[in-house]
């Protein structure tokens, strides 16, 4: 059974939160509504994109997922239902739907913002076609079709013939550090080459991937490619974050030994 999922850069705390459930109470009684994800940093569509393109799958098909990050209405941005690979997306169009998909959607409908939806605002109007979504009904009777969105070129590791040049794309709950260097682009490298991965600066280097946190000594550093299959580093037992002072956009570089190291690059 379709279910309605909220990912938001408001903090448990924050009345918006009950603002927007309140109304889906009020427009889809009875449907489950799941917090997806809350306290996204203000503004950051990469970091939400990121956790709702790794979790919409997870939801049953026809879920409607409302995406409340940098959502504000304006001329440029409006709010608009995306619905593509089975599901149905609410937000504004910022970038986010692109970053999210990374592929053509089915439809895209504008929807009409009309006074806030009666005074309702975003949550009101977001509810309204969440409801609508919900019951069955096409989600171009809260708005207008149309062709496009706004695209944002997703952050990608930037490949050389013996060096990937990476960024921490994300920190999860443990403090460990995830890039954005696949499985696949890392093999495609170094699958017969030897290497160092180094994050932030030379002073943290690992020369080998993992098969789990507990194939190391406690404290010890690490890299390992996580269930997205993605380079992860962190430390055993530890928050690598804040022990190396890790933040999202840091440089993650991995190149082979004796490598030529250009300007302003780790090595």
């Amino acid at each position: 059974m379709p279910v309605i999922t909220i990912t938001t850069e408001w903090q448990g705390f924050d009345y918006h939160n009950g603002v927007l459930k309140g109304k889906l109470a009020q427009a889809c009684p009875g449907v489950q509504v799941i917090e997806n994800s809350t306290g996204i940093p203000p503004f950051n569509i990469q970091q939400a994109a990121f956790i709702i393109r790794n979790t919409f799958r997870h939801y049953p098909e026809g879920s409607v997922h409302l995406i409340c990050v940098q959502s504000e209405y304006s001329d440029n941005n409006p709010h608009l239902v995306v619905q593509a690979q089975g599901h149905y997306f609410i937000g504004t169009d910022n970038g986010i739907f692109n970053l999210i998909l990374n592929s053509a959607p089915d439809s895209i409908v504008k929807l009409e913002n009309k006074a806030g939806v009666e005074s309702g605002g975003e949550a009101g109007l977001f509810a309204k076609a969440a409801a609508l979504i919900i019951s069955g009904a096409s989600p171009e009777l809260a708005g207008t079709r149309v062709d496009s969105f706004t695209e944002k070129v997703p952050l990608r590791a930037t490949i050389e013939e013996d060096a990937i040049t990476g960024s921490i794309i994300f920190i999860d709950s443990y403090g460990n550090a995830i890039s954005n260097i696949t499985r696949d682009i890392f093999m495609r490298i170094f699958s017969k080459k030897q290497y160092r991965i180094a994050i932030r600066s030379n002073s943290n280097t690992i020369s080998h991937i993992s098969s789990s946190y507990n194939s190391v000594g406690i404290s010890d550093l690490l890299a390992l490619f996580n269930s997205l299959d993605l380079l992860e580093i962190g430390i055993n037992g530890s928050n690598a974050a804040e022990l190396l002072s890790i933040r999202v956009g840091d440089t993650v570089r991995v190149a082979a030994p004796g490598s030529n190291k250009k300007p302003g690059t780790l090595f």
